[in-house]
């Protein structure tokens, strides 16, 4: 499996009891398969500008259209135009593939995902569902800080290892930015629609 389907399994588990913004979470899966794509040496990153490598064989599709959407000429594409560009949609994307591929299961309305709209959606108990667990179970430092950006915290006995790579702190370090300029940009908007609101009332409200 791979980062990005790792992470949402661990985002959809911890969901049941708590929200998650969808945009948020496209973000970090926007960063997952960046990561990913590191790992591969498909990319490497001079300063902040995603730099095309070779390009490998997936089988994942998703991962196989990160790949390809890469910017192949200078001076590239920035990590974090990366993650708005390429996050735009995406959790909707995963969560289609995860539906199409049996992951997700239509269940009785006392369990149900919030963030999935169109009915009532769980998590089907499979070999990769239960991957992704062990692997957060150890507290793996990429997913673990991955999670983070979402503020999913687990419960590990000892803290998890830190990221000993600089390019992928600079991705998990750009996630946390983007992530925290969407929920400003959330905030601002919600105190303009509360003063338009209010004066749209007037004094008798």
């Amino acid at each position: 499996m791979t980062t990005p389907r790792d992470l949402l399994f661990v985002a959809m588990d911890w969901e049941s009891s708590r929200t998650l913004e969808r945009g948020n979470l496209s973000l970090a899966l926007a960063g997952a398969e960046l990561i990913d794509l590191l790992e591969a040496q498909a990319v490497s990153l001079d300063g902040d500008r995603i730099v095309p490598g070779y390009r490998p064989a997936v089988a994942d599709r998703l991962m196989d259209q990160a790949a390809s959407s890469l910017d192949q000429q200078p001076p590239y594409e920035s990590v974090d135009d990366w993650l708005w560009r390429r996050g735009r949609g995406l959790a909707t994307a995963y969560l289609t593939a995860f539906e199409a591929e049996g992951q997700l299961t239509r269940q009785p309305r006392n369990r149900w995902i919030p963030f999935r709209s169109g009915g009532q959606m769980t998590l089907a108990d499979t070999p990769a569902r239960r991957g992704a667990a062990s692997r957060w179970t150890a507290g793996e430092p990429v997913l673990a800080g991955l999670a983070a950006t979402l503020k999913i915290r687990g419960e590990w006995t000892e803290e998890p290892a830190n990221v000993d790579d600089a390019a992928v702190e600079t991705v998990l370090g750009t996630v946390t930015d983007a992530v925290n300029e969407l929920e400003f940009e959330r905030q601002r908007r919600a105190i303009d629609d509360e003063a338009f609101s209010n004066i749209w009332r007037g004094p008798g409200g």
